[in-house]
């Protein structure tokens, strides 16, 4: 009997051989195509929303909140505008200063020497007394050339905005919170700023879309559902949603990014920015 050899037969030696060669060949390919595999699966990036600017740690809808959150790697900082009794715009996310300040009063009925007479900041602690309410002006100069602004309209004309937005250079870095008629408006001014009505249900997704032709809606709790979800990503319109409160937490980000959202908004600019880095939704 003749007990030859694997490594003395040619044939085998020859297959042998070919296996190799196509092994290399596969792993060289596999190799090269690999950086393109994990581009692709990071190519989707998901933007940080900061609530109110970092207002956990600092008074809401203030400069020292806006520049918190840009330190903290946001895109956008969110912030509320209100026009004064003298038509000054100004930022407050309630009608009345008695929250958040040293007065009393709506700002509506309040002149702009008024209300930046008060102390926006002393409420958050004796480190931030002195703290003014700003313009909208303070924060559109202070956000230039670094990130994002997320309006949100409680009480401004369209033009008004408008104005401001396009007097600072940032028509192409904001996004605005509005209802139908003033993103219409706005669109009439001038139709590259981005508006962003609530969605609200399927059927008023698909009345906003065939009206405004958005780039992006915004979404709630009340509202991040899968029938309204499909009408907006089948009209390739963007979804930002509120992750706030008890939802504002690694799970619900994920749940939310894998519904569809691409911005979410937070409280926790910081942690939120870090855990969308780690996962490839957000570049370092």
């Amino acid at each position: 009997m003749n007990f030859t050899s694997d490594h003395s037969s040619p044939t085998r030696a020859a297959s042998t051989k070919n296996v190799l060669r196509a092994t290399r060949l596969a792993l060289s390919l596999g190799l090269l195509f690999l950086p393109l595999t994990m581009m692709h699966a990071q190519s989707r990036q998901v933007v940080v929303i900061s609530h109110r600017g970092e207002h956990l740690h600092h008074p809401e809808n203030t400069l020292p909140a806006f520049q918190a959150a840009i330190d903290a790697g946001a895109d956008y900082f969110e912030l509320d505008v209100q026009t004064t009794s003298d038509g000054k715009l100004v930022l407050s996310h309630d009608a009345s200063v008695a929250r958040r300040t040293s007065g009393q009063g709506n700002i509506s009925n309040m002149t702009f020497d008024e209300v930046r007479a008060l102390d926006a900041g002393v409420k958050s602690g004796p480190q931030f007394a002195g703290t003014k309410i700003p313009t909208f002006d303070e924060a559109l100069d202070l956000a230039r050339g670094k990130i994002g602004i997320y309006v949100d309209v409680k009480r401004a004309s369209a033009q008004d905005l408008v104005t401001h937005i396009q007097d600072h250079g940032m028509v192409d870095h904001v996004v605005i919170y509005t209802g139908l008629s003033e993103g219409l408006a706005i669109q009439r001014l001038n139709p590259k700023l981005k508006v962003m009505p609530e969605a609200g249900t399927a059927e008023n997704a698909k009345h906003l879309i065939e009206r405004l032709h958005p780039q992006v809606l915004a979404f709630d709790a009340r509202d991040f559902k899968p029938d309204i979800i499909k009408v907006v990503k089948d009209a390739n319109v963007q979804i930002y949603v509120d992750r706030l409160g008890l939802a504002d937490n690694p799970a619900t980000w994920q749940a939310a990014i894998d519904a569809g959202a691409d911005g979410i908004q937070t409280d926790h600019p910081a942690e939120l920015a870090k855990y969308l880095r780690e996962k490839g939704y957000k570049k370092p």
